[in-house]
């Protein structure tokens, strides 16, 4: 099915797609040639409002008599709407966020995993129970945390939309999520297919909007329980200010600055082209990008012209080319900020071995770069750069690289390279990360918790963890004797 670029595309509330009180409709584009891809309404607080409502309805209607079993089936159902409409997905959510095609299958085929895994764990969802002592027994309940508000960031829709709805609603959670309004297409066309499915009215609702206006005020509704946040750490701190009071619930998946280790032992034939990997396979517009690579001295300007070869092998172009491996950023305006780092870093000392130049062609496309020369201390070696340029940094010994990559306000992931296993053990033991991968340049899977230290954030997707976030946990404590508790002998 192609994509209309003449569509316009509603809110989705209590079931089905509906027009912003305000009437505000925003012209969506092609990152990739600036072509028009349709308009988005833009909800406001009124529409907030209504989402909030037909969450709440229906987590005490249907929803909330809804077993787990039935949810089970319901998500199972979901996945399966996923993968009979994958294509039409996968080139929406490339035209829409300007990312490689090839990239953005195996993204929905995650979001389809997501679905299908959270639909098999629901038992993990069994409370406890114990003897208290005498004839007191003790036993707990695990109940949904209520109505959840999520907000996902532009750069992986489809595939955080799955990690937000898949545990909330094997939970018994009711959802309103917020899409970043330039990027809301993919997360529209699941909940369109959570309702076809037969997922009950008001439990999706997709309402796009800018964060400071509707992204704020959905996080401080009163009848909002819990938030769950993917984005900047910046804009994570004041989301967290905001659901402080009233106090909600709340899990943070926020930046990452993640460091990736390269050991003189390595099998340098894996470690350089996967460590290219490892920063350029979103165009390095990703949280977990190792867009630090520290690397041993006696190897190190062997591994610099590795990576600035590899880069320049890079197959960078038009995103629906299933041969393209590296599509266009997110705009023009975010590519500006990227090669402002990347300016700074020279000024700095750095020196550029690989790309460094945005080029002359159209759309919002940035060559795979690579910085060497660089010290820890520099700008473009401390904040998220949010692009495809990674920096190379010397150490001298194992001490120096654990403090190098531990020298960061982030924590979310990190990937070390040695042959020798005790190392690799050692070092994971000791960098702050939230996933260490060791001799592989993932970081993601369904069923493994992803999630940081520090700066990066708190809680974790996409794991059993995860379950815990959208829950409550009851105790009840019974008397089972023949007699009543009567301490004071009344």
């Amino acid at each position: 099915m192609a994509v209309a670029t003449d569509r316009e595309y509603g809110l989705f509330i209590d079931g089905e797609l509906v027009e912003p009180a305000s009437g505000e409709l925003r012209d969506l584009a092609e990152p990739a040639t600036g072509d028009p891809l349709g308009r988005a309404a833009m909800a406001g607080p009124d529409d907030v409002d209504r989402a909030v409502a037909a969450a709440r309805g229906a987590l005490s209607g249907p929803w909330g008599k809804t077993g787990p079993t039935e949810r089970s089936r319901l998500l199972h159902a979901l996945a399966d709407a996923v993968v009979a409409n994958r294509k039409e997905l996968a080139e929406l959510e490339t035209r829409n966020v300007g990312k490689a095609i090839a990239s953005v299958k195996a993204e929905v085929a995650v979001a389809e995993q997501n679905f299908r895994f959270f639909a098999s764990v629901l038992g993990s969802l069994a409370g406890r129970s114990h003897p208290v002592g005498g004839s007191l027994l003790y036993y707990s309940l695990r109940e949904p945390v209520g109505v959840c508000a999520q907000i996902v960031p532009w750069n992986y829709p489809v595939m955080m939309t799955a990690w937000k709805l898949a545990p909330a609603l094997a939970a018994g959670c009711t959802v309103v999520l917020k899409p970043d309004p330039a990027t809301p297409l993919s997360a529209l066309r699941i909940a369109e297919l959570a309702a076809e499915v037969g997922i009950p009215n008001g439990v999706v609702n997709i309402v796009p909007g800018d964060g400071p206006t509707t992204g704020a005020y959905l996080v401080g509704h009163p009848g909002v329980d819990k938030v769950s946040f993917t984005g900047s750490t910046r804009s994570g701190s004041e989301v967290m200010k905001l659901a402080s009071d009233p106090v909600k619930r709340l899990s943070l998946e926020l930046g990452g600055k993640s460091p990736n280790l390269i050991f003189a032992d390595a099998k340098l034939e894996d470690a350089i082209p996967s460590s290219a990997y490892a920063i350029y396979y979103s165009a390095g517009q990703s949280c977990d990008a190792r867009s630090r690579v520290l690397v041993e001295e006696s190897v190190y300007d062997e591994v610099v012209a590795g990576l600035a070869e590899a880069a320049g092998k890079v197959k960078v172009g038009d995103p629906l080319d299933p041969e393209t491996q590296m599509g266009s950023l997110i705009s023009d305006v975010h590519r500006g900020k990227v090669h402002g780092f990347v300016e700074e870093g020279v000024s700095e000392g750095a020196e550029v071995v690989a790309g460094g130049e945005p080029g002359n062609g159209g759309g919002a496309f940035y060559p795979p770069t690579v910085l060497a020369k660089v010290e820890n201390r520099m700008v473009v070696a401390q904040e998220e750069i949010f692009g495809p340029v990674v920096v190379a940094i010397p150490f001298a010994d194992e001490k120096e690289a654990i403090a190098l990559a531990n020298d960061s306000r982030y924590g979310l992931v990190a990937t070390v390279w040695s042959q020798d296993p005790a190392r690799g053990h050692r070092v994971a033991a000791r960098l702050k990360a939230g996933t260490v991968g060791v001799n592989m340049p993932y970081s993601a899977f369904p069923g493994i918790p992803f999630g940081g230290y520090k700066q990066s954030g708190f809680g974790r997707e996409t794991g059993l963890e995860t379950l815990d976030l959208y829950t409550e946990s009851k105790g009840v404590i019974l008397q089972t004797g023949p007699k009543p508790v009567n301490p004071f002998g009344l």
